[in-house]
């Protein structure tokens, strides 16, 4: 058996376990998870994560395996990093279905889940494209750019409106659906005819939005590893990302407007991204400048956002009342 193969049945492996543990143990049907609850659930992922990191380093030790533990580690906390937009446009999203707290939980779940697939549906076209068409890197470093510019300069005004959104207008237009209270139902029947709930109308919408969201991140996580036969680094790195996505949002929740420089921390990672794709024939930068990238970016981004929320007390109280 290849160190290949064994790595991918020890990753199956985790994530099941991992799964049933979070959901089984830590996770109670129907509970309002606590900020402490949150916490040790996001932990619980991130030592996951890394323990994973750690297991393709020593696996693959007479190979590549510090290059790909670096690798590995970089892709996760790009993804991670990107993920947090996603978080807060889900808190949007729940707040305006107005979905009750003690849904939130399973309602996330099938959204994750959901994500996964898609996830998985991305990588896999994505790897194929980049193995047939080298020339693609470039495109994908262009909407990298454009996509980085457009955060970097988007106003707070233009903040995510469930009901502009074109998934709430195509399940509006070609979904049977009912505003009626679904008491933790994703289907009613009324009528003789069957009506999807808030709560469905909610994972289902999760899961349409998640689609954007990955083509943003697919694209990024190629120029970490540009190697379209490294699909199981790819892999790992964005699905550790997307399960620790339900604690990070219970985590998160209600403090979307204490980071108000996050969004443009995130866009110079992507114009980063972005610029390195399409440098890198002539000026190749090593994994470990992009890593530092991500860390610094997102971290001096979060830290600066406290900072200014501290000087500023009254902005922060404004942003309470707004939230």
């Amino acid at each position: 058996m290849s160190t290949t193969q064994i790595i991918y049945i020890v990753f199956s492996a985790v994530v099941i376990l991992a799964l049933v543990f979070d959901l089984g143990l830590l996770s109670k049907k129907h509970a309002v998870i606590t900020l402490k609850m949150a916490l040790i659930q996001t932990l619980f992922w991130v030592i996951i994560s890394l323990a994973f990191c750690a297991f393709i380093w020593f696996e693959n030790d007479g190979g590549n395996g510090k290059a790909d533990a670096i690798r590995y580690i970089s892709a996760y906390l790009l993804e991670w990093s990107l993920s947090i937009d996603n978080i807060f446009v889900f808190i949007i999203i729940f707040s305006f279905f107005k979905v009750p707290e003690n849904n939130y939980s399973r309602v996330l779940l099938m959204g994750v889940l959901m994500a996964i697939v898609f996830r998985i549906i991305f990588i896999t076209v994505g790897s194929e494209l980049v193995a047939r068409f080298d020339w693609i890197m470039y495109i994908f470093g262009v909407f990298l750019l454009i996509t980085g510019f457009k955060l970097f300069a988007s106003k707070e005004e233009s903040e995510f409106n469930p009901e502009h959104n074109w998934a709430f207008k195509f399940m509006k237009r070609f979904l049977r659906t009912t505003n009626e209270e679904p008491n933790g139902r994703f289907f009613l029947k009324i009528n003789h005819k069957t009506y999807l709930t808030k709560l469905a109308m909610v994972v289902i919408m999760l899961g349409l939005i998640d689609i954007v969201f990955a083509i943003d991140s697919i694209p990024a996580v190629f120029s970490i590893i540009p190697d379209p036969n490294d699909k199981l680094l790819i892999y790992s790195s964005n699905i550790f990302a997307v399960l620790g996505l339900r604690s990070l949002f219970f985590l998160l929740h209600g403090a979307k407007n204490k980071f108000d420089y996050l969004q443009q921390g995130i866009a110079v990672v992507l114009l980063f991204i972005g610029a390195k794709m399409l440098l890198e024939k002539w000026w190749h930068i090593p994994v470990w400048i992009s890593l530092m990238v991500i860390v610094v970016c997102i971290g001096g981004s979060v830290l600066y956002s406290i900072f200014k929320n501290e000087e500023d007390p009254a902005q922060e109280n404004t942003n309470k009342e707004n939230s």
